[in-house]
């Protein structure tokens, strides 16, 4: 595994992953479920749409300017079929938000990046920080019938693409490393890892400041808990069946993210649970 990272067929088995498995569909052709009052309030009352808005937007034109400057052909395809993706998410949003009434404070225009591979790497591991929780919280909604299942079909292919989005970013980021000169790793590393570190804490800020769930990071945290009687332990249970459910739909060759998964099962041999309270979750986590 350590000679094939860096590799030819490696950059070839990511790539040809992430550009089989696109699944072409116009924002425009969704058709918006009507929804019943009680699923309106609740949708109108997420704390994430200005946030989800905004950064969507962010994050195409991040992807879309690596695309346009990447030299190699095959990865120049591949991350702007990645940017185009992340237009598309930000096209379904102002859509979704414009149909149900739901107010979206205006942005500015998101402006180029000034270093696209390091934006793209940056933000590709936030990807993979916000893409293990919201997997579990979207089977949480699911599951508990939170939202009706017109609305969630409508969003289970697009959860799906951001966890081709992860395994493609940790790939790509493995493969930009096999590529850097020896001497030069150490900074790659240090540089990595630092960026991973501000991601942590700035999550970890946004997290402990909610103020009652008025943030993104908040609201993933807290709501499980109005969409179900799920403990800590058992949300925390469903996020890794969830992540390794999503990722095993591609190529086992490919590296997965070995960060957030691997501690939450670090996790998950302190938390408390078991017993009577397991049993009563398992109607939920099986529905």
């Amino acid at each position: 595994m350590a000679t094939w990272i860096g590799s030819e067929e490696h950059k070839l088995a990511f790539c040809r992953s992430f550009l089989e498995t696109h699944q072409p569909f116009e924002p425009d052709a969704i058709h918006w479920p009507d929804l019943d009052d009680a699923s309106l309030v609740r949708l109108r009352a997420l704390p994430i749409w200005n946030e989800a808005v905004r950064t969507e937007a962010s994050t195409a034109v991040e992807v879309q300017t690596l695309g346009r400057v990447e030299p190699d052909p095959l990865l120049a395809r591949a991350i702007s079929l990645q940017g185009y993706e992340e237009g598309r998410h930000a096209a379904i949003l102002a859509l979704l938000t414009r149909h149900y009434g739901i107010p979206v404070d205006a942005f500015d225009t998101p402006l180029p990046p000034s270093n696209p591979v390091w934006t793209f790497l940056r933000t590709g591991y936030g990807e993979c920080l916000d893409s293990f929780f919201a997997f579990g919280l979207f089977a949480v909604g699911v599951r508990s019938g939170y939202f009706p299942p017109a609305l969630t079909d409508i969003f289970d292919p697009i959860l799906q693409e951001e966890a081709r989005h992860i395994l493609f970013i940790v790939n790509w980021a493995a493969y930009l490393r096999a590529k850097t000169p020896f001497p030069l790793r150490p900074a790659f590393d240090a540089r990595r890892a630092w960026a991973i570190v501000g991601l942590l804490v700035d999550h970890a800020r946004q997290a402990a400041s909610f103020g009652g769930g008025q943030s993104q990071e908040g609201f993933t945290m807290a709501s499980h808990a109005e969409m179900s009687d799920l403990s800590p332990r058992s949300f925390l249970e469903l996020c890794v069946q969830e992540n390794d459910r999503r990722l095993a739909l591609y190529d086992p060759r490919l590296l997965r993210p070995r960060l957030v998964a691997p501690l939450a099962r670090l996790a998950l041999r302190v938390l408390p649970g078991g017993g009577a309270t397991a049993r009563r979750e398992t109607r939920i986590r099986d529905a």
